[in-house]
Protein backbone atom coordinates (compact mmCIF):
# COMPACT_ATOMS: atom_id res chain seq x y z
CA UNK A 1 0.00 0.00 0.00
CA UNK A 2 1.25 3.46 -0.84
CA UNK A 3 0.91 5.68 2.20
CA UNK A 4 -0.05 9.22 1.19
CA UNK A 5 -1.19 10.50 4.54
CA UNK A 6 -0.56 9.44 8.10
CA UNK A 7 -1.18 11.36 11.29
CA UNK A 8 -1.71 10.69 14.94
CA UNK A 9 -5.34 11.61 15.63
CA UNK A 10 -5.76 10.96 19.33
CA UNK A 11 -4.09 9.47 22.38
CA UNK A 12 -6.88 7.77 24.32
CA UNK A 13 -7.11 6.16 27.72
CA UNK A 14 -10.83 5.24 27.71
CA UNK A 15 -13.49 4.20 25.20
CA UNK A 16 -15.19 7.63 25.16
CA UNK A 17 -11.99 9.01 23.62
CA UNK A 18 -11.65 6.46 20.80
CA UNK A 19 -12.16 7.92 17.32
CA UNK A 20 -15.78 7.80 16.18
CA UNK A 21 -15.26 6.02 12.91
CA UNK A 22 -15.93 2.62 11.45
CA UNK A 23 -12.51 2.37 9.83
CA UNK A 24 -10.66 -0.92 10.36
CA UNK A 25 -8.11 -0.84 13.19
CA UNK A 26 -4.92 -2.82 13.70
CA UNK A 27 -3.42 -2.65 17.16
CA UNK A 28 0.25 -3.23 17.95
CA UNK A 29 1.26 -5.01 21.10
CA UNK A 30 4.71 -5.95 22.30
CA UNK A 31 7.31 -5.65 24.97
CA UNK A 32 8.64 -2.19 25.72
CA UNK A 33 11.54 -1.42 23.40
CA UNK A 34 10.75 -4.23 20.95
CA UNK A 35 10.53 -1.80 18.03
CA UNK A 36 6.83 -0.95 17.71
CA UNK A 37 7.48 2.72 16.92
CA UNK A 38 10.17 1.80 14.38
CA UNK A 39 7.71 -0.66 12.79
CA UNK A 40 5.03 2.05 12.52
CA UNK A 41 7.47 4.58 11.08
CA UNK A 42 8.77 2.09 8.50
CA UNK A 43 5.26 0.98 7.47
CA UNK A 44 4.19 4.61 7.05
CA UNK A 45 7.41 5.86 5.40
CA UNK A 46 7.82 8.43 8.16
CA UNK A 47 11.01 9.09 10.06
CA UNK A 48 9.50 10.03 13.40
CA UNK A 49 5.72 9.99 13.40
CA UNK A 50 5.82 7.41 16.17
CA UNK A 51 8.33 8.57 18.72
CA UNK A 52 11.08 6.07 19.31
CA UNK A 53 12.88 6.30 22.59
CA UNK A 54 15.80 4.65 24.27
CA UNK A 55 13.67 4.81 27.42
CA UNK A 56 11.21 1.93 27.35
CA UNK A 57 7.68 2.51 28.59
CA UNK A 58 7.28 5.79 26.69
CA UNK A 59 3.83 4.99 25.27
CA UNK A 60 1.30 5.29 28.08
CA UNK A 61 -1.88 5.78 26.08
CA UNK A 62 -3.59 4.15 23.11
CA UNK A 63 -2.22 6.15 20.17
CA UNK A 64 -4.48 6.13 17.10
CA UNK A 65 -2.76 6.81 13.76
CA UNK A 66 -5.02 7.54 10.78
CA UNK A 67 -3.56 6.21 7.53
CA UNK A 68 -4.77 7.30 4.09
CA UNK A 69 -8.15 8.10 5.70
CA UNK A 70 -8.70 4.31 5.36
CA UNK A 71 -7.52 2.61 8.55
CA UNK A 72 -6.03 3.16 11.98
CA UNK A 73 -2.92 1.74 13.60
CA UNK A 74 -3.35 1.70 17.36
CA UNK A 75 -0.14 1.65 19.37
CA UNK A 76 -0.74 0.27 22.86
CA UNK A 77 1.64 0.65 25.83
CA UNK A 78 4.49 -1.84 25.84
CA UNK A 79 4.41 -4.48 28.53
CA UNK A 80 7.02 -6.10 30.73
CA UNK A 81 8.65 -2.84 31.72
CA UNK A 82 9.83 -2.95 35.32
CA UNK A 83 10.28 0.75 36.11
CA UNK A 84 6.55 1.43 36.10
CA UNK A 85 4.63 1.03 39.36
CA UNK A 86 2.43 -2.03 39.78
CA UNK A 87 -0.74 0.10 39.97
CA UNK A 88 0.23 1.91 36.76
CA UNK A 89 0.87 -1.42 35.04
CA UNK A 90 -2.54 -2.66 36.19
CA UNK A 91 -4.21 0.49 34.86
CA UNK A 92 -2.51 -0.02 31.46
CA UNK A 93 -3.53 -3.67 31.49
CA UNK A 94 -7.15 -2.71 32.11
CA UNK A 95 -7.05 -0.01 29.42
CA UNK A 96 -5.56 -2.43 26.85
CA UNK A 97 -7.94 -5.24 27.81
CA UNK A 98 -10.98 -2.93 27.51
CA UNK A 99 -9.87 -1.83 24.05
CA UNK A 100 -9.05 -5.33 22.78
CA UNK A 101 -12.20 -7.00 24.07
CA UNK A 102 -14.75 -4.30 23.23
CA UNK A 103 -13.62 -2.54 20.06
CA UNK A 104 -15.57 -3.80 17.06
CA UNK A 105 -13.32 -1.96 14.59
CA UNK A 106 -10.30 -4.02 15.71
CA UNK A 107 -9.52 -6.36 12.79
CA UNK A 108 -6.30 -7.94 14.08
CA UNK A 109 -3.53 -7.52 16.61
CA UNK A 110 0.05 -7.24 15.47
CA UNK A 111 2.13 -8.94 18.13
CA UNK A 112 5.64 -7.53 17.79
CA UNK A 113 8.44 -9.82 18.97
CA UNK A 114 12.22 -9.58 18.70
CA UNK A 115 13.44 -12.29 16.32
CA UNK A 116 16.80 -12.43 18.12
CA UNK A 117 15.30 -13.77 21.37
CA UNK A 118 12.65 -16.34 22.21
CA UNK A 119 9.31 -14.62 22.99
CA UNK A 120 9.07 -13.61 26.66
CA UNK A 121 6.53 -14.90 29.19
CA UNK A 122 4.61 -11.66 28.59
CA UNK A 123 4.57 -12.29 24.82
CA UNK A 124 3.20 -15.78 25.41
CA UNK A 125 0.59 -14.42 27.83
CA UNK A 126 -0.50 -11.76 25.33
CA UNK A 127 -0.72 -14.34 22.53
CA UNK A 128 -2.80 -16.69 24.71
CA UNK A 129 -5.03 -13.79 25.77
CA UNK A 130 -5.70 -12.86 22.13
CA UNK A 131 -6.41 -16.49 21.19
CA UNK A 132 -8.78 -16.77 24.16
CA UNK A 133 -10.79 -13.78 22.89
CA UNK A 134 -10.53 -15.05 19.30
CA UNK A 135 -8.79 -11.89 18.11
CA UNK A 136 -6.86 -12.53 14.88
CA UNK A 137 -3.10 -12.27 15.51
CA UNK A 138 -0.28 -11.47 13.11
CA UNK A 139 3.20 -12.04 14.54
CA UNK A 140 5.80 -9.49 13.42
CA UNK A 141 9.32 -10.73 14.18
CA UNK A 142 11.42 -7.56 14.11
CA UNK A 143 15.16 -6.87 13.95
CA UNK A 144 15.71 -9.50 11.26
CA UNK A 145 18.64 -7.41 9.99
CA UNK A 146 20.49 -8.16 13.23
CA UNK A 147 20.66 -11.88 12.43
CA UNK A 148 22.39 -13.55 9.45
CA UNK A 149 19.83 -14.63 6.86
CA UNK A 150 21.03 -18.23 7.19
CA UNK A 151 19.73 -18.27 10.80
CA UNK A 152 16.29 -16.73 10.13
CA UNK A 153 14.47 -20.08 9.89
CA UNK A 154 16.04 -21.33 13.11
CA UNK A 155 14.91 -18.20 14.99
CA UNK A 156 11.44 -18.34 13.42
CA UNK A 157 11.11 -21.94 14.57
CA UNK A 158 11.99 -20.94 18.17
CA UNK A 159 9.44 -18.11 18.03
CA UNK A 160 6.71 -20.43 16.73
CA UNK A 161 7.46 -23.13 19.29
CA UNK A 162 7.68 -20.72 22.24
CA UNK A 163 4.33 -19.14 21.37
CA UNK A 164 2.86 -22.53 20.44
CA UNK A 165 1.77 -20.73 17.29
CA UNK A 166 -1.52 -21.69 15.70
CA UNK A 167 -0.67 -22.93 12.17
CA UNK A 168 -3.34 -20.55 10.81
CA UNK A 169 -1.57 -17.48 12.21
CA UNK A 170 0.83 -15.53 10.03
CA UNK A 171 4.38 -14.73 11.15
CA UNK A 172 6.29 -12.06 9.23
CA UNK A 173 10.03 -11.46 9.34
CA UNK A 174 10.54 -7.72 9.59
CA UNK A 175 13.34 -5.19 9.62
CA UNK A 176 12.72 -1.48 10.05
CA UNK A 177 16.30 -0.95 8.85
CA UNK A 178 16.03 -2.73 5.50
CA UNK A 179 12.27 -2.79 4.94
CA UNK A 180 12.27 -6.60 4.89
CA UNK A 181 8.68 -7.82 5.36
CA UNK A 182 7.03 -4.43 4.79
CA UNK A 183 5.18 -5.39 1.58
CA UNK A 184 4.14 -8.70 3.06
CA UNK A 185 2.81 -6.96 6.18
CA UNK A 186 0.72 -4.56 4.05
CA UNK A 187 -0.65 -7.41 1.99
CA UNK A 188 -1.64 -9.40 5.11
CA UNK A 189 -3.30 -6.31 6.61
CA UNK A 190 -5.10 -5.77 3.31
CA UNK A 191 -6.62 -9.24 3.53
CA UNK A 192 -8.32 -8.24 6.81
CA UNK A 193 -9.82 -5.12 5.28
CA UNK A 194 -11.93 -6.79 2.62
Amino acid sequence: MKVNSAEIVISAVRPSQYPESNLPEFALAGRSNVGKSSFINKMLNRKSLARTSSKPGKTQTLNFYLINEMLHFVDVPGYGYAKVSKSEREAWGKMIETYITSREQLKAMLLIVDLRHPPSKDDVMMYDFLKHYEIPVIIIATKADKIPKSKWQKHLKITKETLDLDPDDTIILFSSETGEGKDKAWSVLGSFMK
